[in-house]
């Protein structure tokens, strides 16, 4: 026998379980947006006392909501683990109230680009290097926070806006010298002895035979 009930009839675990074997039709309409469907579910987990139900009992529950829902198994199980914990089913992400601390200031990306331009920006190894140099044994209390800067970080300060608005370097394109294989041309012996010169043309071009007439010129 199938019954029509509406969904929030449904108040016993028998009734869920009637539910999922499928011999109680239900009129329920599931909302669209996540909203929604996650104060459904709050509903639900309420109106059958999800909290005081033994595991086999909130596992015929999980299917129910899961069935009605549209949501995975994975996603019911993780709604349902915090709602049971106290927590909203939804995730609220706003700005923390402190955020992290900046390490390294404009001084010291100013400091940095003054070094770079007395050095002619060496590479981020050296360039650690000169710093750490610049306060442990030259005492200088300007590098205090630089002295221990990371070379990968050091490459995130010369990436930053504000060490290319202090020092812009621009390079012009260098053109490729011009390759000289296969440039036909005489000999230079500059008057030394031992430079032939051969000139190879067709013998057609000088009797009408064919062949090739080689003309040796000793330089």
């Amino acid at each position: 026998m199938v019954i029509d009930m509406n969904e929030t009839q449904v108040r016993t675990l028998e009734q869920v379980r009637q539910v999922l074997q499928g011999t109680e039709a239900l009129q329920f309409e599931r909302p669209e947006d996540n909203a929604g469907r996650y104060a459904w579910i709050d509903l639900v987990l309420k109106r059958l006392g999800y909290r005081q139900l033994p595991r086999p009992d909130r596992g015929d529950v999980l299917a129910y909501v899961q069935r009605l829902s549209g949501f995975s198994r994975a996603q019911v199980t993780r709604l349902v683990s915090r709602w049971v914990a106290g927590k909203p089913l939804v995730k609220r992400y706003r700005t923390p109230e402190h955020a992290f601390a900046r390490r390294y200031t404009a001084v010291d990306v100013t400091l940095l680009t003054e070094v770079d331009r007395a050095m002619d920006t060496l590479s981020g190894p050296a360039t650690a290097c000169v710093l750490r140099r610049q306060r442990d044994r030259f005492g200088d209390v300007r590098f205090e926070r630089l002295g221990a800067i990371s070379v990968a970080h050091l490459y995130n300060l010369r990436a930053s806006a504000g060490y290319r608005t202090q020092r812009v370097m621009l390079t012009k394109t260098r053109p490729t010298p011009a390759v000289t294989i296969g440039v036909r041309k005489a000999p230079a012996p500059d008057g030394r002895a031992g430079f032939i010169r051969i000139d190879s043309v067709h013998q057609g071009d000088l009797d009408g035979t064919k062949g090739l007439y080689e003309r040796r010129q000793i330089l």
